[in-house]
């Protein structure tokens, strides 16, 4: 699943009339990136969750056939829902089986391998080193556990496998992603790994503009 309907009121004004999968970034919009990493990882089938100019997107991607894949759209209407709230809307579309979820507001240059989540864990996040804007970092990693505490002290990337069990309980709504991947830390049963290749989080107009003076 590609995270693809926040506002993007960080971006303003570039997001005023371009939803911000749809920035460019070294030659490509951000969501062709993801695609094609996904593609590439062999995944054929994906789900985009859409909002704020949402039909751009579904126009821009289709069906996802130029990627060879099938793509298909959750449309969380006028107002998103939050990473929490848009991926439980989507549930249905996503199945039973583990599943990669990607921020569509990150420029990251990984190789997604197969998922192989261990039954007992809900999630498997992927971590980087602290950005200079968020220099406190979000979860501690240990022998490739995911910690509320300790060190290294390391940043989420917005690239995640999640279980559809992560979301037992929750109701239909808005929501952050943020507080079930809290309680399935503190219950053990959240893997991790530190990717220190390129990533950026494409937050704001100027690290967009930085990520492109850093092209090589």
């Amino acid at each position: 699943m590609i995270l693809a309907a926040g506002r993007g009121e960080r971006m303003r004004p570039l997001t005023d009339t371009i939803p911000k999968a749809l920035l460019r970034a070294r030659g490509k919009t951000l969501i062709e990136h993801h695609l094609e990493a996904l593609a590439r990882a062999g995944i054929n089938e994906v789900v985009i969750n859409l909002a704020w100019l949402g039909d751009q997107i579904r126009d821009f991607v289709g069906n996802g056939s130029g990627w060879a894949m099938q793509v298909e759209y959750s449309n969380e209407g006028d107002a998103a829902l939050e990473t929490g709230g848009g991926i439980f809307r989507a549930l249905d579309l996503l199945g039973d089986d583990p599943f990669w979820v990607v921020n569509g507001d990150i420029y990251c240059e990984y190789d997604f391998p197969p998922i192989e989540l261990p039954a007992e864990d809900l999630a498997y996040l992927l971590l980087v080193p602290n950005p200079a804007h968020h220099v406190k970092g979000d979860f501690g990693l240990s022998a490739g556990r995911v910690l509320e505490t300790g060190v290294p002290r390391l940043t989420y990337s917005g690239i995640a496998v999640l279980r559809p069990e992560l979301f037992t309980g929750c109701t239909a709504g808005r929501f952050p992603l943020a507080p079930l991947l809290s309680s399935a830390i503190q219950a053990g049963r959240v893997a991790g790994r530190q990717f220190d290749g390129i990533w950026t989080d494409v937050g704001t107009p100027e690290r967009l503009a930085a990520l492109q003076r850093s092209r090589q």
